[in-house]
């Protein structure tokens, strides 16, 4: 796989964390990535690159990001069918449900799930920090 771009919002700095790590394992595994917050990250970027990480962290009633990350999403998604995607994010309560519910509505869409989604309550480690990094070895492949 060639480029891949970790689009990611980070309130606390747990997601970025993860994005970082994506990061890592696309590098480890050849590929390039091209780090970017998701406020920078537009529709006419997506086909820029071969496939697309994305990093939101649970807010509220277990949903995305509402002020930047949410409206950037709903901005590309009608972009993505067909595009191999990674989903990544960090939580402090709840159970997953976002993460579920994002991946459900992007399998929807026609994206392909390169791997799992990958959650981590609070910082990422151990389990969650090396599932982040073959998160990226997977879209990197």
């Amino acid at each position: 796989m060639g480029k891949i771009a970790v689009v990611y919002w980070s309130g606390t700095g747990n997601t970025e964390a993860m994005a970082k790590l994506v990061e890592e394992g696309i590098a480890a595994a050849g590929g390039q990535a091209d780090l970017l917050p998701s406020a920078l990250f537009t529709p006419d970027m997506v086909h820029q690159y071969d496939a697309i990480a994305f990093g939101c962290p649970s807010m509220g009633a277990e949903q995305l990001e509402e002020g930047e990350f949410e409206p950037m999403f709903s901005a590309v998604k009608n972009t993505l069918a067909g595009k191999p995607l990674g989903l990544f994010g960090s939580y402090g309560w709840g159970d997953g449900e976002w993460m579920r519910t994002w991946a459900e509505e992007c399998e929807g869409l026609g994206c392909q799930l390169a791997a799992e989604p990958v959650i981590a309550c609070g910082a990422p480690e151990g389990d969650s920090a090396q599932a982040c990094r073959e998160l990226g070895q997977a879209l990197a492949r």
